[in-house]
């Protein structure tokens, strides 16, 4: 196992390590020395210093994929499935739902790619985009967005990054504060700035990636032109690069708001190359022989900088959707097979949410087959649990063969039958989903910790690390340090593990928020070295290995009538584990004693669970009103409460079942499937009022 982290941890820690260091050593071949000023543990001895370029001579984004480029021309680079034919399937509810057919993937290799990308960074300039100017990109993930991100780094223009689920009133603020004057977006977003072109001050041009613009010359004020359009001009038209250099402003990424308006986090080509450098030196044999799954929204810096990775390393990217990742993906026609098993990927990135799915889709079939199926299921699981435990170690030899073969090989067909790693971030990924994952698709879960300030750097679990709950150790482009938290009650003196607010340091850490410097010097922080700090708001605890734990976070702390605190996120997390739970947001008000939660119903638990109990129910709304059911769900959280050690104040004392899910669409969730909860609780406030009014 190589030893590759840098971290920067408090003294105390740094004393635990060498109490410990021959454990340590032997566990994850770490090594805890001192070097430089006294205090800070650098843990390895082949980084001496953060990471900021794992590639000699690359500084910036623009050369690191011209880079690439020229090593693998002839290489698959960006796939797309083809779509076949498009239809509208009705529910037994009379709801209307789009399905699609999709054929196989047709691939653009790094040189047809490279070609593309200097195509459109010269049709930009065609088309009228000036130095200086800003472009938006708003879009879903796909290959276009790809490119107009290359393209406009060979022509040093700032791209600010936009999800495509924002609503209204987000749009025109982060178009008006940027005051961007190109904007590139597909049909779906183009419908939506339509609708506030009046709210729009400086864009002067829209580029639609598809062909079949819906916009026309003299329905607004903008110049329009397909994206094929821009191609072309730039190709008849060639315009030499402007390169950028490393302290030049790459992107100014919006994130997407889970309190407010959304912040414009400014990243520069260096700040994202050292989190795409440090990653290259901790997954295993990345290269040319992997394919990578992209479907999480590329306005979130976890895919924009895994893509970015991907390509420097010679792998190729297929493109796929949330609603058409597997076979039984909603958006997908029956019969016809998701983009997992079509591209049979090898990595993939996911958050929580989408795992917790694959949990939840994997065991309803097992419930629904029942009988020898599910009992064999249930031997081989657990068999493989002990093992991973220590207690059995015979699963690890020829029976854990067996069960790959009987048991296991069709749950990883799922994926496409070739997964060898996972990145799970973006935010907190339960025990039971990530040993459940490890196990059945038999898969390692790479966690990771970080945020869009720190371009996604932070910690990152070891590739055979098999525990759970923990995200790993620094890596190699961050120092991470704990501070005092008194209020909470966290500090770096705790025992047996030092705890406190989680500040991350290094090359990683971005310039600020955009117009914005009030909360810029909040947040962020120079220390007299010329280190630059981010404080998270999250609260952490190291692990004698280094190794760092989330257990708190600062923004979600309510104080409880008799002086008691709630953690609303470690709660939220704890219980999401529930197999009645599709999402869930815990409320707790200073002027009582206890806390509720709306919970949103996992349809197929709930219907499953009614059906076996021959309760008859018109839709899931009906059955989330009925009292038997509201009972059938809070019994469950009381066991997966208690499972997870939670404490009585702890526990939501009431509960509402909802059975509309929470989606970006519906503003209450973020592109990152994150509760929005101010908006929740907004939309929700006459039922979080009456749980306290009997």
């Amino acid at each position: 196992m190589s030893a590759y982290i840098v971290g920067v941890l408090a003294p105390l820690l740094l004393t635990l390590a060498l109490r410990n260091s021959k454990s340590n050593e032997k566990k994850r071949g770490l090594l805890a020395d001192v070097s430089g000023e006294p205090g800070y543990a650098i843990r390895n001895h082949r980084f001496t210093s953060p990471v900021e370029t794992a590639w000699v001579g690359i500084k910036t984004l623009a050369a690191l994929f011209e880079n690439a480029c020229n090593q693998h021309g002839n290489k698959n680079l960006l796939g797309t499935r083809i779509v076949i034919s498009r239809e509208m399937e009705v529910n037994q509810d009379g709801r209307s739902f789009e399905k699609l057919h999709l054929g196989d993937y047709e691939w653009k290799s790094y040189g047809q790619v490279f070609q593309a990308v200097c195509n459109v960074a010269s049709g930009l300039v065609q088309a009228g985009h000036k130095t200086g100017e800003r472009v938006a990109i708003f879009a879903d993930t796909r290959e276009e967005w790809f490119i107009a991100l290359q393209a406009c780094f060979r022509r040093n223009v700032t791209v600010v990054t936009m999800y495509a689920s924002l609503g209204e009133e987000a749009i025109c603020h982060s178009l008006n504060e940027t005051e961007v004057t190109t904007v590139i977006c597909g049909n779906k977003e183009l419908k939506k700035l339509i609708d506030v072109s009046g709210q729009i001050d400086t864009v002067e041009r829209v580029i639609c990636m598809d062909d079949d613009s819906l916009l026309t010359e003299g329905s607004t004020s903008w110049k329009i032109f397909s994206f094929s359009e821009v191609e072309r001009l730039g190709s008849e038209n060639p315009v030499e690069a402007d390169l950028p250099l490393p302290a030049d402003v790459a992107v100014i990424m919006y994130t997407s708001g889970s309190t407010g308006l959304p912040k414009g986090v400014m990243m520069t080509h260096s700040n994202v190359l050292a989190t795409v450098s440090a990653v290259m030196t901790i997954v295993p044999a990345l290269g040319v022989n992997d394919v990578y799954l992209a479907y999480l929204p590329l306005a979130h810096i976890l895919e924009l900088a895994g893509e970015n990775l991907i390509a420097a390393v010679g792998s190729s990217i297929g493109y796929g959707s949330p609603l058409t990742l597997t076979d039984t993906s909603s958006k997908i026609k029956r019969g016809t097979k998701g983009d997992a098993s079509i591209l049979r990927p090898t990595l993939m990135p996911c958050v929580p949410a989408i795992l917790d799915r694959v949990r939840d889709g994997v065991r309803k079939k097992v419930d629904a087959a029942g009988g020898l199926s599910k009992a064999l299921f249930n031997l081989a699981y657990n068999r493989r649990l002990s093992a991973i435990n220590g207690s059995w170690f015979g699963a690890w030899g020829l029976e854990k063969l067996l069960w790959s073969f009987l048991v296991f090989r069709k749950i990883r067909a799922i994926l496409g039958g070739r997964m060898r790693f996972i990145l799970s971030g973006g935010a907190p990924l339960s025990a039971d989903t990530q040993r459940f994952i490890n196990i059945c698709l038999g898969t390692p879960i790479g966690q990771g910790y970080g945020l869009t300030e720190t371009c996604a750097g932070g910690t990152f679990s070891e590739y055979d690390d098999t525990s759970v709950g923990r995200v790993g150790a620094p890596v190699p482009c961050s120092y991470i340090k704990l501070i005092d938290w008194p209020e909470g009650g966290y500090l770096t003196t705790d025992s047996p593990m030092p705890r406190g607010e989680i500040v991350i340091g290094g090359p990683n850490v971005t310039l600020g928020y955009f117009k914005n410097d009030e909360k810029t010097k909040e947040v962020y922080k120079v220390d007299e070295r010329g280190l630059r700090w981010f404080y998270t708001g999250d609260v952490g605890q190291f692990h004698k290995d280094g190794c760092l734990e989330i257990v708190d976070r600062k923004k979600d702390i309510v104080k409880l009538q008799h002086g008691e605190y709630v953690s609303l996120g470690k709660v939220e997390a704890a219980l999401s584990v529930c197999p009645y739970v599709d999402n869930i947001m815990v409320y707790a008000n200073s002027f009582h004693s206890y806390c509720v939660a709306l919970v949103v119903a996992t349809q197929s638990a709930v219907e499953c669970w009614a059906l076996q109990k021959g309760i008859e129910f018109k839709d899931l709304a009906s059955l989330c009103e009925m009292e038997d059911t509201v009972k059938e769900v809070y019994s469950s959280l009381l066991k997966v409460a208690k499972t997870s050690r939670l404490q009585r104040f702890e526990i939501p004392a009431k509960i509402k079942l909802l059975s509309e899910p929470w989606t970006p669409e519906s503003g209450l969730v973020t592109a990152a499937l994150k509760l929005k909860r101010d908006v929740v609780r907004k939309t929700f406030s006459d039922d979080l009022a009456n749980f306290y009014l009997s």
